[in-house]
């Protein structure tokens, strides 16, 4: 099963170039379990990831564009009247998929952005007293531009909580840049052309394989006393929660597993931090919160 990872890392990287670790970040946040926010500026490919992403599992992928006028029942569903059979009939919203893209969510109203609050934690939808499960597996890619804030609402700690990574694609290099020009012209396969190369099956198969990573108690104590440093320090307002630890502990699995080994290491802890605690995390006047968890992870004891 470990096999079957080499071909998706190998098909996510003919539409994305360059990006192997945001790949290899995007495939922790899968197989742990969670779901990952991609803060960057347009056109960097988070939106190609995501697509490229659904394609390469076979798995369904919808998309909620994000607006201030974006309703509630627009990503759960609704019940709607249907004359002739005279009952109300549920109409699934785009939350009932396996991949799902949020793009630019910090454009929806807070209202509406609590709507992903109980299908991003239980994979369910309660509309009007009935609850209904979502497909499986359930992964939600969400988008949110850090620069421009005109007409935007910013993610409350609850929601940003649900993700269990964060991170930034960033610019590609001139090397980068040069080959998405020579891809042009060689007429690389777009998203429709690719095939799938693993199945639903075996992603669910491979997030069981991950939950068995091996990780010592000397580990898990790492883990304790790293998310429990973000809620003493003083420059800090706001800690970690308690979901902060599970995720950084299911993304440690997580990553050993995709590096090929069944036991974590510290390492896998120290590389995961930043993007599993800093969006959790409120520092205080103007410290910018992954400084904040790297300086945690330079005094914190390492065992």
């Amino acid at each position: 099963m470990r096999e079957r990872i080499e071909p998706l890392i190998q098909n996510l990287g003919q539409t994305i170039v360059g990006k192997s670790e945001a790949i290899r970040l995007v495939l922790v946040a899968l197989f742990s379990g969670g779901h990952a926010l991609l803060e960057d500026v347009p056109g960097v490919g988070k939106t190609l990831l995501a697509k490229t992403l659904a394609r390469s599992i076979d798995g369904e992928f919808h998309r909620i564009q994000c607006t201030p006028d974006l309703l509630p029942t627009d990503i759960t569903g609704t019940n709607i009247w249907n004359p002739s059979s005279g009952n109300f009939e549920f109409m699934p919203g785009p939350v009932f998929t396996n991949v799902l893209l949020a793009d630019e969510i910090n454009r929806a109203t807070p209202r509406t952005q609590s709507a992903l609050l109980e299908v991003m934690e239980e994979q369910q939808v309660t509309v009007d007293r009935n609850s209904r499960l979502v497909p499986t597996p359930f992964f939600v890619i969400a988008t949110q531009n850090p620069v421009e804030y005109q007409g935007t609402f910013p993610l409350p700690e609850a929601q940003m909580d649900r993700f269990a990574l964060s991170l930034s694609l960033g610019y590609p290099t001139e090397v980068e840049e040069l080959q998405m020009l020579n891809r042009l012209e060689d007429q690389s396969p777009t998203i429709r052309e690719l095939k799938p190369c693993i199945s639903l099956e075996e992603v669910q198969a491979l997030q069981r394989l991950c939950a068995t990573v091996r990780v010592e108690t000397s580990l898990q104590h790492y883990i304790l006393d790293l998310v429990r440093a973000t809620r003493q320090d003083e420059d800090v307002v706001l800690g970690a929660s308690p979901r902060g630890t599970v995720a950084l502990y299911r993304a440690t699995q997580a990553l050993a597993f995709l590096e090929g080994r069944d036991y974590a290491i510290p390492d896998d802890v120290k590389f995961l931090a930043p993007y599993v605690l800093a969006h959790r995390i409120i520092p205080s006047g103007g410290n910018r919160a992954k400084a904040v968890v790297e300086r945690l992870l330079r005094s914190v004891p390492i065992p």
